[in-house]
């Protein structure tokens, strides 16, 4: 069973970088989709980034901005977020499972997840 843990949220400004990081314990995301996503105050959940097989998948709210990124041992997934708005604000979460292409955009298809963390854009 996997368990996952993100961090690196915090407090930037408008125009600032901020890298998040999620580890995974107890079993590796190996030959699952891991995905990146974010849910503001009074909003749904919203897709961000995927990596799958080799492939990025992106929100286009976030492409051109953020990255994602994973290690070779997947145990570590990374999303590189840069030129932040503060309409980036929200709790980020990872999660993991085995999802097909068509719905990797869904927050349903995901059956492992982080508690989240907190990024807040100041403007």
């Amino acid at each position: 069973q996997t368990q996952l843990v993100e961090s690196g949220g915090g407090l930037v400004q408008a125009g600032d970088s901020l890298r998040l990081s999620c580890v995974a314990s107890g079993r590796t995301f190996s030959g699952r989709v891991m995905g990146w996503f974010r849910q503001a105050p009074g909003k749904e959940r919203e897709f961000i980034a995927a990596f799958k097989s080799g492939n990025t998948y992106y929100a286009d709210s976030v492409k051109g901005r953020f990255t994602i990124t994973t290690d070779n041992a997947k145990i570590t997934s990374y999303l590189q977020m840069s030129s932040l708005k503060p309409e980036d604000t929200a709790v980020y979460y990872c999660a993991v499972g085995n999802v097909i292409t068509s719905q990797i955009r869904q927050s349903q298809s995901y059956t492992t997840w982080g508690q989240g963390t907190q990024v807040t854009v100041s403007s």
